[in-house]
């Protein structure tokens, strides 16, 4: 049923929200993990390298792995034995979509060791929904692009479009982490009328912003939504965010935060992806190609 592997597994960094598009919108980005799967005789035996190389679980808690065994269960058993190694790029904790990307990892490897059988596309997105809990991360890192996706009684769905050529986003990461769950404890139960207005009106031009007319996404970036609810638990970040808005960048906070991500083109970039005490800034592109088994030899 298993092949004998290896099977290796890129996946890439993903902001979601990008503004107004809370839990919908996702970009993947040009910062990627690599896993590499083997089936063995027996046992289970996980190697961490890069982020989270000091504190991620080793053993049947790693979420590659969970996200392997519940693949494994639905397309029809387990392997004897499983041998995962992790070189890790992304941040963790960091609102850059560590979490979505290990998920998404762990379920294209499982199907890439499974000799006579795959999940769907809509499978693979209804497996990672469910282990992430929202649908913006995880559709971006599968398919790559910019990513809307959104929720039917029946599962996720998810719309993919290619953004603008010139589109040269900047991350700029600061060293303190943020919790989803918390941060997301922070958000009002309701939120005023015109501020549900405004961010409709720029989440319907978000799309067109990101891939036909980059010169509006500073509007198309603006948020009453769920950003400033956040703020007291980020303050550098939400600084940082206002003051690259005041200059007129389109900045927002990357997912759960505390990244803050500039959409700057390839003109632009170079005067917004300068040096700051206190943040690793990340030149990046924006990444096509959502996870994928690299053929061997090709790195």
């Amino acid at each position: 049923m298993f092949l004998e592997g290896p099977v290796h597994v890129r996946v890439p960094a993903t902001s979601a929200n990008l503004g107004p598009g809370f839990d919908s919108a996702g970009l993947a980005l040009s910062l990627h993990d690599d896993v590499v799967v083997r089936a063995t005789g027996s046992g289970l035996a996980v190697d961490v390298q890069g982020e989270g190389a000091v504190d991620v679980a080793r053993g049947e808690r790693h979420l590659v792995v969970r996200a392997m065994r519940a693949t494994f269960d639905r397309l029809g058993g387990q392997p004897a034995g499983l041998e995962v190694r992790c070189t890790n790029r992304i941040p963790h904790a960091r609102g850059l979509g560590s979490s979505s990307a290990a998920i998404v990892s762990g379920i294209v490897a499982a199907c890439g060791l499974v000799r006579d059988g795959d999940l769907s596309e809509q499978q693979r997105l209804d497996l990672a929904d469910e282990l992430e809990g929202h649908p913006d991360n995880v559709a971006a890192c599968l398919r790559g692009g910019a990513t809307f996706a959104w929720s039917e009684t029946d599962g996720p769905r998810v719309v993919r479009l290619d953004a603008h050529a010139d589109l040269a986003p900047v991350a700029f990461v600061p060293s303190t982490r943020s919790s989803t769950k918390q941060v997301r404890g922070l958000l009002p139960p309701s939120v005023p009328y015109a501020d549900a207005v405004l961010n409709a009106s720029r989440a319907a031009l978000l799309p067109h912003a990101l891939t036909a007319d980059p010169s509006l996404l500073l509007a198309a970036t603006e948020d009453r939504l769920h950003q400033g609810y956040r703020a007291p638990a980020m303050p550098a970040s939400a600084t940082l965010m206002q003051e690259l808005r005041a200059q007129g960048v389109p900045a927002v906070i990357s997912g759960a935060g505390p990244t803050v991500l500039a959409l700057t083109t390839r003109a632009t970039r170079a005067a917004v992806a300068v040096p700051r005490q206190d943040w690793q800034v990340l030149a990046l592109d924006v990444e096509p190609r959502g996870a994928h088994v690299v053929p061997r030899g090709v790195l």
